[in-house]
């Protein structure tokens, strides 16, 4: 399989957009296809796609929004996503960057902003991938050792007590879930916007999440870098027009087995770019105080043994 055309992200870099887009982003152990199609062909949508990459190269972080409103709501909102991304950019755990994100929409629900969302974290090292959704559409997993596509988390609301796993910026009290699973090389995450399982043919029959399961099924063996198209083909043809009413947004990840390839040069550009995120008072992206984020970074194999230890 060929790696993504596009850029390979590079230490301490958030790639962001909401604008009409077909590109590929490459990290380490995981290679990224994003397609986003604006509603109306307007030049940027309510679906806000983000990726980072730690100074390592090791912690991969992915976001998938579809934020309440459009035009020049919604890009405030998208600079505010972008300043949060940098801000976490090194951390591995994302459950208190899920939490202060729904207290930023918090701020911004007087003028109508909320969003459903998305946010997985990818640590190469140990292939571990973890997920928080805010009542976004459950991501699609394909599973190379079995050849088989699943839902990528439980149905229903979660079993803890109070509000939990709902948009965001709608209550600032709201807890996320957040569960793990080990990708094996070959393995696929799809998280796509609400506007796949919600067209409708005319007879008024909206597609669902069983009909989109049932689609992907039915492609077979797709490459990754054509899926999003593909499947996006595969509704308009089932369902004409029906994916005009929306912005549409498809992120396709696969887990390239690569470990990430970082050397002592890149590794003192971050530091340097660091500093200088200090010194002009921007917010610092402080890793963990962990042998997994700290340890590693000095100590490459380190990752290795953590990986070998989960096997």
């Amino acid at each position: 399989m060929q790696q993504p055309e596009g850029q390979q992200m590079k230490c301490m870099e958030v790639w962001s957009g909401s604008q009409l887009t077909a590109q590929g982003v490459a990290f380490g152990g995981l290679d990224v296809w994003v397609t986003s199609k604006p509603h109306g062909g307007a030049h940027e949508g309510g679906d806000v796609y983000y990726a980072s990459s730690c100074a390592t190269g090791r912690i991969s972080r992915l976001l998938l929004a579809d934020v309440a409103g459009h035009g020049d709501a919604v890009a405030g909102t998208a600079t505010e996503l972008r300043t949060l991304m940098r801000q976490f950019v090194n951390r591995l755990d994302q459950t208190e960057f899920v939490r202060l994100l729904n207290q930023k929409f918090g701020l911004l629900t007087a003028e109508g902003a909320y969003a459903t969302a998305v946010v997985s974290t990818f640590f190469a090292p140990s292939r571990r991938f973890s997920v928080c959704n805010a009542g976004h559409p459950r991501p699609l997993w394909f599973q190379a050792k079995d050849q088989t596509w699943h839902f990528l988390g439980h149905e229903g609301l979660s079993l803890r007590p109070g509000p939990s796993n709902i948009p965001l910026g709608l209550l600032s009290m709201s807890a996320y879930d957040q569960f793990d699973v080990e990708l094996t090389t070959g393995d696929c995450i799809v998280k796509y916007s609400d506007a796949l399982i919600e067209c409708c043919n005319q007879a008024g029959d909206s597609l669902g999440e069983q009909g989109l399961l049932q689609m992907v099924r039915d492609l077979a063996e797709a490459d990754p870098q054509r899926l999003s198209e593909r499947l996006l083909e595969a509704i308009e043809t089932h369902y004409p027009n029906s994916l005009s009413d929306d912005d549409v947004t498809v992120m396709v990840m696969r887990a390239s087995g690569k470990e990430a390839e970082v050397n002592w040069w890149t590794r003192i550009k971050a530091g340097c770019q660091l500093l200088i995120t200090i010194a002009k008072g921007g917010t610092i992206p402080w890793p963990e105080w962990s042998v997994a984020t700290v340890g590693g970074f000095f100590i490459p194999a380190l990752g290795r043994r953590l990986r070998a230890r989960r096997s």
